[in-house]
């Protein structure tokens, strides 16, 4: 049993089928048939059932399934490993970013590391902050760039500092010119513009305050709610770091006077996972413990 066997196992487990495997797996099918057979063989355990058009796993076959992802993905992690060795502080980094992130990120965190290891390159991956965690979870990005809240199960975590929430607007909008910041009540009546994960927090926050928000437009992207805040459509309620993604002049904020309508970027990183020298280096540079 060698690892390009394992590899042609797993392919059919994923597929289903030995004709999608052998597809996926370039190569045509009786050879992979002959070695699904000589690695029963070697075993003396049936690993799959054969049906007219699909194949199911056997006991035996589950149990080898899991070592097998478990032995390939130390086999590709040792690779990784001794290949970073070699290359020292160079390569490309896979990141993934929210956008109410992305000036910041590019601002105060990748600037200065682009300054200290100049031989990187960087690959960024932009989503929700859902979506980057699934990204993170199959392998396709090292580390993510996301926005409290989220579920931290199976994550390594690191947060930057605490921010407040802020009130985005037009000028019409604007009753109290004189005031910097705003409280949860001064928000009662007014059309609001929400990212759509921050929903249920900003409902709960205007709740305690005896009130029931009014959202005039749920979006999933923080340059939405301040283009339509430009407009004059209503007020916009964003982290307050997502304000640089602005371009427009006319646009005024207020922070909003609320503990529980703060938020915090975090970098994660998949628990247990090989984490290469470079994504390292950056994890160490991001934010505080």
């Amino acid at each position: 049993m060698d690892i390009r066997q394992l590899r042609y196992f797993l392919a059919i487990a994923e597929e289903g089928q030995i004709t999608s495997a052998a597809k996926k797996l370039q190569m045509a099918q009786p050879p992979l048939s002959q070695q699904l057979k000589q690695l029963e063989e070697e075993l003396g355990v049936k690993l799959v059932e054969r049906g007219p058009r699909s194949v199911h796993l056997t006991d035996a076959g589950e149990m080898l399934r899991r070592r097998a992802q478990q032995i390939i993905e130390l086999a590709d992690s040792t690779s990784r490993e001794i290949s970073d060795f070699g290359k020292g502080l160079n390569g490309t980094l896979p990141i993934g970013t929210v956008s109410s992130s992305g000036a910041t990120l590019l601002t105060d965190r990748l600037s200065e590391f682009n300054r200290t290891y100049t031989g990187v390159k960087f690959e960024i991956h932009e989503g929700n902050t859902f979506r980057i965690i699934e990204l993170l979870k199959s392998g396709i990005i090292e580390v993510g760039i996301v926005r409290t809240p989220f579920h931290t199960t199976d994550l390594e975590i690191k947060y930057a500092e605490s921010e407040p929430m802020i009130a985005v607007m037009h000028p019409d909008y604007d009753l109290n010119p004189q005031q910097e910041s705003i409280k949860i009540h001064e928000l009662r009546d007014r059309p609001l513009i929400i990212y759509r994960r921050f929903e249920q927090l900003i409902r709960d926050t205007c709740r305690k305050s005896d009130f029931e928000p009014d959202v005039f437009c749920k979006n999933d992207d923080a340059r939405t709610t301040l283009l339509w805040a430009n407009a004059g459509l209503g007020i916009g309620i964003i982290p307050k770091s997502a304000l640089k993604l602005a371009s427009h002049n006319q646009l005024i904020y207020k922070e909003i006077q609320s503990e529980a309508l703060r938020t915090r970027i975090a970098a994660v990183w998949a628990k247990d996972r090989y984490l290469s020298t470079l994504a390292r280096k950056f994890i160490e540079s991001f934010g505080e413990e």
